[in-house]
């Protein structure tokens, strides 16, 4: 008896807040970006060269955007959403 009392007065919690969700979908967001970003740019013909691989985009923005996603993703995880500001 007391046992079905605890688990009907016990609330489920999650482990993070929405503070915490919206920042995870951001960082996912970048990430998916990125590797958006760094599709593409093959040639159908293996013996024709395309020197659009090492474009601006695929070197330097794409995998930038996928780091600062992780970044992103970590501070999600991090963050503490009770903590409240004292504003």
């Amino acid at each position: 008896m007391g046992e079905q009392k605890r688990k009907k007065d016990t609330k489920p919690e999650f482990i993070f807040g929405k503070k915490n969700y919206k920042w995870l979908f951001i960082g996912l967001a970048f990430i998916a970006i990125g590797f958006i970003l760094m599709a593409g740019g093959g040639s159908d013909d293996p013996n024709v060269f395309d020197s659009s691989i090492f474009s601006w985009r695929r070197i330097r923005l794409a995998p930038t955007l996928v780091l600062i996603g992780f970044g992103i993703q970590i501070y999600a995880i991090l963050l503490n959403p009770n903590k409240h500001s004292k504003k």
